[in-house]
């Protein structure tokens, strides 16, 4: 589409960007992403998407990203930066804003946090409010969408949340926790960014406040994220937690917040609700009530993870520890790869053989052990079998397992239909190297709440032995079948 706007995209590997870029590609946009990292996005992203390198703190960068660019989304922050996050907020909107007068491009399009100008903000409210005001005053029209909560899996309110009513049955809460927000999902957030586009606006700093339907609590929000989890959780209320203690608490029950906690819990106490609804007539449909969104999220978080392979999803990150697992969403995973000398189809047909009177290639007294307890607890066992030998269909059985994906030769899942407090999965995956390959095996636990943590914990020790062996089983069969005469 010749005709489409000229984007450039600021913020394309962060929680945001990440999930508009495939819809602005898909809508035929040219467009053209900013990142320091560009060996990150250029593996990810269509052909059609050109990737250049640059720094919103370095201005000389911002020259070339800018021509020939009608509109620019700017969707980074600075608040995971250790030192003063402020001063380099201030200082990346004043370059951008700069460069995009200079280059005569004709709108930005901000994401900035909802709270009223009136009242004494937290530094982070505070740092985002000015970002747009720094933006805006350089000359370029600015489109400012201001958010409360944004509700979808990966972003780091909703994490919170989930962290917090996963983790705790019992949740000392402070007087933040009461405090009223209005969240809104992640999908009408993409929806308003993208109408933001075609808006007619002749105010030169135009103020959006978006949210959904309805303002509620933190602990309301948290509480219907436990009911639609199926876990029963209390909250026993306590005045004096400020949010600098709340903040220190977090670090240690969820550490993933450890750099961003303090930041964020701060701004809890001020209420982030929509004032002006001005922005409601944009969209041509409702946006979704706190429960849908909280819905949609959980469902499509089953989705991403059907869709996933843990070899592209992993290796950017670097090697990941096994003990433990690494997360991803409310999933936890312990992965762990191997070379093995032989071609794809000798380790694949290794791998279909799983189970059965093939075994599950190391510690099968410990597998038939399991399945004893299982049986006890009224589960299925491993008495099952198999319906084949050596080949499988999706929907077979495998002792204790069912094949929920196959790709012949290159990918086996299956999940698990024991006893357990949470759902699990057992994963294959085969990369052809030539004169050998790559076999990934991947155990993921989605745990049901505190009781499911323990239990995965608790068996860590066990996943070093036994999948450890496991992979080890498979891929020495694979080797010595190649070795065989034939």
């Amino acid at each position: 589409m010749t005709d489409s706007p000229r984007i450039l995209l600021i913020g394309a590997t962060g929680y945001i960007g990440g999930r508009l870029l495939p819809l602005l590609a898909a809508e035929g946009h040219v467009l053209r992403c900013l990142s320091r990292q560009p060996q990150r996005l250029t593996t990810r992203v269509p052909a059609s998407v050109q990737v250049m390198a640059g720094d919103v703190l370095d201005p000389n960068s911002l020259v070339p990203a800018m021509q020939e660019v009608d509109t620019v989304f700017y969707l980074v922050h600075s608040m995971a930066e250790s030192g003063d996050f402020e001063r380099l907020d201030r200082a990346a909107a004043d370059h951008v804003g700069a460069a995009a007068a200079a280059a005569g491009v004709r709108r930005i399009i901000y994401l900035g946090g909802l709270g009223s100008d009136g009242e004494c903000l937290s530094a982070h409210l505070r740092s985002r409010h000015e970002v747009g005001a720094r933006l805006a005053a350089h000359g370029v029209p600015l489109v400012e969408l201001r958010a409360s909560i944004i509700i979808g899996s990966g972003s780091l309110s909703f994490e919170m949340i989930r962290a917090l009513v996963e983790k705790l049955p019992v949740m000392i809460t402070p007087r933040w926790v009461q405090v009223m927000a209005q969240p809104i999902a992640i999908g009408d957030v993409l929806a308003y960014l993208r109408t933001a586009l075609t808006l007619a606006s002749k105010e030169p700093h135009l103020v959006l406040e978006i949210g959904g339907p309805e303002a509620i609590s933190y602990g309301q929000l948290m509480m219907e994220y436990a009911r639609q989890r199926q876990l029963r959780r209390f909250m026993i209320p306590i005045p004096f937690l400020t949010p600098y203690l709340s903040s220190l608490w977090l670090g240690l029950v969820t550490p993933v917040y450890a750099r961003v906690g303090r930041k964020l819990v701060d701004s809890l106490r001020h209420p982030t609700v929509v004032v002006n609804d001005r922005a409601r007539g944009l969209l041509n449909r409702p946006t979704l009530s706190v429960r849908d969104a909280i819905a949609v999220a959980l469902r499509n978080e089953d989705a991403d993870f059907a869709l996933t392979r843990w070899s592209d999803a992993l290796s950017s990150a670097g090697p990941a520890p096994s003990w433990g697992g690494v997360r991803f969403g409310n999933r936890l995973i312990d992965t762990r790869s191997r070379r093995v000398a032989a071609p794809a189809a000798t380790v694949f047909a290794a791998v279909e053989a799983i189970g059965g009177n093939t075994g599950w290639y190391h510690a099968n007294t410990l597998w038939t052990l399991r399945g004893w307890l299982d049986l006890l607890c009224g589960g299925v066992g491993m008495r099952r079998g198999r319906r084949d030998p050596h080949h499988l269909l999706p929907g077979d059985t495998v002792d204790c397992w069912r094949v929920e994906t196959l790709e012949p030769g290159k990918r086996l899942r299956l999940s698990a239909e024991m006893k357990l407090p949470g759902r699990a999965w057992l994963d294959f995956e085969v990369t052809d190297q030539g004169d050998s390959c790559e076999l990934r095996q991947t155990a993921t636990f989605d745990p049901h709440g505190l009781f499911g943590l323990a239990y995965w914990y608790s068996i860590c020790p066990l996943h070093e032995f036994v999948f450890a062996g496991m992979l080890r089983g498979i891929a020495e069969s694979a080797e010595k079948e190649e070795r065989s005469p034939s």
